[in-house]
């Protein structure tokens, strides 16, 4: 039989956020530590990690623990997640939100770049569930889990391939999750966004033709209405958290996709290819641009030649984004922790 929570808003509970250093993960933390929750964030790299801790608390004037985890490694990740249950008195809240992000034409990739994208997003997502349950399971006002996938996930994105495998499958588990704990003390939710301006097109990697494919992916992720504002996405989420919803997608355009893809998912195939058409190609051959051979570049490093054309379009789409990316903690380079 399944317990009836004892609370229906998350003031004063324990919470755990994956990919918690910038951008969605550092604003969900932050929002979370105004709440008055005992709030653990857990990212990869040390430095960004403090300097996201301090963020939080000069904003919020809460004390924040953190955690350096590697959540493609499980044994790290059972460490994190046992000692953020020890030091804050148990779990409630745990949300997994690390991830990278890859954006190239699939003739440009290996499948080095689906094992990596797998491996982080739906293997750390995977890792911080099996550990967080147990845990979650003994909360006593009722365990939350938060699986970030994308709308990516729902529908394919052309030159995005192996983030959107990862985050369909990363949607596959937040549903059979929800199936298999329907009578236990916890609930799941997974939460798919569209667009939204955090600034993570400095920490995305992009190959082949660098510049322009950071040109589009950067202008619309920063565009006025296709784009959601990421303070807005991030206490959404945590409405959808405190109302135990089983599914949030976020954005007017990701929920016509989503719909429209369940309904006619061939013509949307169609209409995918035809925007595929207007992305840069893969030009192939030796010494190109960007090429599979360069491997990926990421965001922060690519050259963006002033007065070009591309670097016009990117501007005009993303001065929303760039702001984002100096509030977030997005603007020094490191190793992807999250949206």
């Amino acid at each position: 039989m399944a317990t009836t929570p004892r609370q229906t808003n998350l003031d004063g509970l324990s919470a755990l956020v994956t990919g918690g250093s910038r951008g969605l993960g550092l604003l969900l933390s932050a929002r979370l530590a105004r709440r008055g929750c005992r709030v653990t964030m857990a990212a990869r790299d040390a430095d960004e990690l403090r300097r996201g801790a301090e963020w939080v608390e000069e904003r919020t004037g809460a004390t924040v623990s953190t955690a350096v985890c590697d959540v493609r490694d499980r044994d790290a990740v059972d460490a994190m997640v046992q000692q953020a249950d020890s030091r804050q008195g148990g779990l409630d809240v745990v949300i997994a939100n690390a991830g990278v992000i890859q954006v190239a034409p699939v003739a440009s990739i290996d499948s080095g770049a689906f094992e990596d994208a797998m491996a982080t997003i739906f293997g750390g997502t995977v890792n911080t569930a099996m550990a967080a349950l147990p845990r979650l399971y003994r909360s006593d006002s009722g365990g939350r889990l938060c699986l970030i996938g994308s709308v990516g996930g729902l529908l394919t994105v052309p030159h995005l391939l192996p983030y959107s495998c990862a985050k369909a499958a990363v949607g596959a588990l937040g549903e059979g999750l929800r199936a298999e704990t329907a009578d236990k003390n916890v609930s799941v939710t997974t939460v798919h966004p569209g667009l939204m301006r955090t600034g993570s097109h400095l920490q995305a990697e992009f190959g082949d033709r660098t510049s322009k494919e950071f040109a589009w992916f950067s202008a619309l992720a920063g565009a006025p209405v296709v784009s959601m504002d990421a303070e807005r996405a991030a206490e959404r989420i945590l409405r959808a958290l405190e109302r135990r919803r089983t599914r949030l997608v976020l954005t007017p355009a990701a929920r016509a996709a989503s719909i429209a893809h369940g309904v006619a998912p061939a013509t949307v195939t169609r209409l995918s290819g035809l925007a595929a058409r207007v992305l840069p190609d893969a030009p192939g051959g030796e010494g190109a641009e960007g090429t599979a051979e360069r491997g990926t570049v990421q965001g922060h490093h690519i050259d963006r030649p002033a007065h070009t054309l591309t670097e016009k379009v990117r501007g005009w789409g993303s001065v929303l984004n760039d702001r984002a990316a100096r509030r977030y903690n997005q603007r020094t380079p490191g190793p992807p922790t999250g949206g």
